[in-house]
Parts: structure tokens; sequence; C-alpha cells
């Protein structure tokens, strides 16, 4: 039978290995999620989408950092990542209409 890992499995096995969790709570990292955040943007800082592209290795782990960080948040709050977004998307469907809320080209 196939043992499959999750990316919460393999992200919390890494953590554990080193005994980190131990830093890792609520406040800290909502921290690191936003400084990640932050790091994102400058591959873009004074840039046009197509030069920021140009090092998209650095991209990929700047978007690895911040879902890592995220994924952490929920885990350490409980939550499932899958129930979360799908509430949030049904709220935003509610709130954004596609008949009222589809962009015009």
């Amino acid at each position: 039978m196939e043992n499959k890992q999750t990316s919460m499995d393999r992200i919390n096995q890494f953590r554990d290995d080193r005994n980190w969790r131990q830093f890792h709570n609520e406040k800290d990292l909502a921290l690191s999620i936003s400084i990640e955040a932050a790091e994102l943007l400058e591959i873009f800082q004074w840039k046009t989408s197509e030069e920021a592209l140009a090092d998209f290795e650095h991209l990929k782990e700047e978007i690895a950092d911040v879902l890592i960080y995220s994924y952490m948040l929920a885990d350490n709050l409980k939550l499932d990542i899958d129930t979360i977004i799908q509430e949030k998307l049904i709220k935003n469907n509610r709130k954004y209409p596609v008949d009222q809320s589809r962009g015009l080209k």
C-alpha cells in the first residue's frame, strides 16, 4: 500500500525533524508570511512582469515560502486548507456574482 504524504505532512516532518515547532507560534508565523510576501514583491519592484519572470526560480522559492508559512499557521490553528479555501470561495461568489463582476475587455 502506498504511503502518500500531503504537503502538510512534509512540512511538519521538516519542522519536527529540526525541533522548530517551538518557534512557530501564530504571531511569528503571521509575521513570516508578511516578510516572505514582501520578498516576493521585491522580485517585481521596479521591473515589468516580464523582467521579474526572468528570475523564475527565485519567484517559485518565494511563493513556496509564503505557502509553507501559511500552511504552518493553518495547521497550528487546526484549520483544513481545502475547507477554508472552499468557504472563502463561496463567500466571494456571493460577494462578487459573475453577472455583476465579470471584467470587460
